[in-house]
């Protein structure tokens, strides 16, 4: 299997809004965002496509990446939509 990898994908996320916005995590500082990796293909060390990516804060990232998945699952779920919309409308993902 071959990964997806964006650089623009990954930019993209810089100033944002957080899309995961965990209840009682987020800090909600737009400085802290980056893309953070939720798809099953990862791990320690592998990250998964580039188009699996939510853009979350410092805390959320932190949040997720130390509680299994599926705890957060319906939050990533939402971030993960909210975040590919977000892309296909500044056409950054293009859907052919």
């Amino acid at each position: 299997m071959t990964l997806c990898r964006s650089k623009k994908i990954m930019k993209a996320a810089s100033g944002r809004e957080c899309q995961l916005r965990l209840y009682g995590v987020c800090n909600y500082n737009s400085e802290t965002v980056v893309a953070c990796h939720v798809g099953r293909n990862r791990g320690m060390g592998i990250k998964c496509s580039d188009n699996m990516v939510v853009f979350a804060c410092y805390n959320c990232h932190q949040k997720i990446d130390s509680e299994s998945k599926a705890k957060n699952a319906d939050d990533i779920l939402r971030a993960l939509e909210s975040t590919q919309q977000i892309l296909i409308d500044e056409e950054i993902m293009v859907i052919k």
